[in-house]
């Protein structure tokens, strides 16, 4: 699976921003796909899941903030970020993880202004 991650960019603390992530093939056949984000220094943390006929899941920092969705006929997901702060900022990644492997895009930065 390739994931081609795109949408971050700067944005003043109070703003949103939609992460959008295709991929290269019907996401219906994938079992999960996630957004991860990256502090510096830090490992990545798992921000948001969409596990296939399972309900989404949400790191407690995002939880009524930000959304995970997804475009069947796009195959694309997203992530709407609202009433984004200054410590959302990090490179955010999305995944796939398929047959025991997980699968990454490139990540795209997302940085909040206070």
């Amino acid at each position: 699976v390739q994931l081609q991650a795109s949408g971050g960019g700067l944005v003043q603390a109070g703003g949103s921003l939609r992460l959008s992530c295709a991929a290269s093939r019907n996401i219906l056949d994938i079992p999960a796909m996630y957004w991860y984000r990256q502090f510096p220094g830090k490992q990545r943390e798992l921000v948001a899941g969409m596990p296939s006929g399972g309900t989404t899941n949400y790191a407690d920092s995002v939880k009524g903030r930000f959304t995970i969705s997804a475009d069947i006929a796009k195959n694309t997901v997203y992530l709407q970020m609202n009433r984004l702060k200054p410590e959302d900022t990090a490179v955010y990644y999305c995944n796939a993880y398929q047959n025991g492997k997980n699968f990454w895009g490139q990540g795209t930065l997302v940085t909040v202004s206070s």
